[in-house]
């Protein structure tokens, strides 16, 4: 297949997805939880095609995995699916309860941010004192901030090379917070780790965290 145009942003790339793959991505509605190791899946099925690049794949099936929408839909009795939307094992409780913790924080994170935003957005308008003392009652209920009190959990150290093994469990950090996955592959001073997502990321050892 030629293709003219090179698909850089994430969401042109996602909406290519769900075109090519209808019955693997879901555009709208509940989602399915992918295959372990569909990256590579989607890597050669789309080895000729020159509008996306791995790395771009990599983000996008990274955004697909991280969204609320899919982590939701990461539960128990559910299938994992193959590009064609064929069936690939049930899931394991382990990457259930991963989704979980997930989401719970992510939409711990997002409530915490709107909180702290909303006061600036109606100081901006003095309008009735009414409004003034409505704000100044919601300013103490800005503390539940456990999202800062779940610190205590990043008690991780970056990982030396040496300490690292095949099928050992390990946190990768990507992003805000570390991701949970387990070591398939190590080569030299890459590290491949499989994360609960199903998505297999390369990584060095100081991405890596015990």
């Amino acid at each position: 297949m030629e293709s003219t145009e090179k698909l850089t942003d994430t969401n042109a790339i996602l909406a290519y997805l769900y075109e090519t793959f209808p019955l693997c991505f879901i555009k709208e509605g509940e989602t399915k939880p992918l295959k372990i190791g569909l990256f590579q899946d989607l890597a050669e099925r789309l080895a000729d095609d020159s509008k996306v690049s791995k790395t771009q794949l990599r983000v996008a099936l990274r955004r697909y995995t991280s969204s609320w929408r899919y982590l939701k839909g990461i539960k128990a009795g559910v299938q994992r699916v193959d590009l064609d939307g064929n069936d690939c094992g049930e899931l394991e409780q382990e990457h259930i309860e991963h989704a979980q913790t997930t989401l719970k924080e992510s939409q711990e994170k997002a409530k915490a941010k709107r909180m702290a935003q909303a006061p600036k957005k109606s100081g901006k308008k003095p309008a009735a004192t009414d409004n003034k003392r409505a704000q100044n009652k919601r300013v103490p209920h800005k503390k539940p901030r456990p999202v800062k009190e779940k610190a205590p959990e990043v008690n991780l150290v970056k990982a030396e090379l040496n300490e690292l093994k095949a099928d050992q469990r390990v946190n990768v950090k990507l992003g805000a917070s570390p991701v949970a996955g387990v070591i398939t592959d190590i080569k030299k001073e890459d590290v491949h780790v499989q994360l609960d997502s199903g998505l297999t990321v390369k990584v060095r050892a100081e991405h890596i965290l015990l």
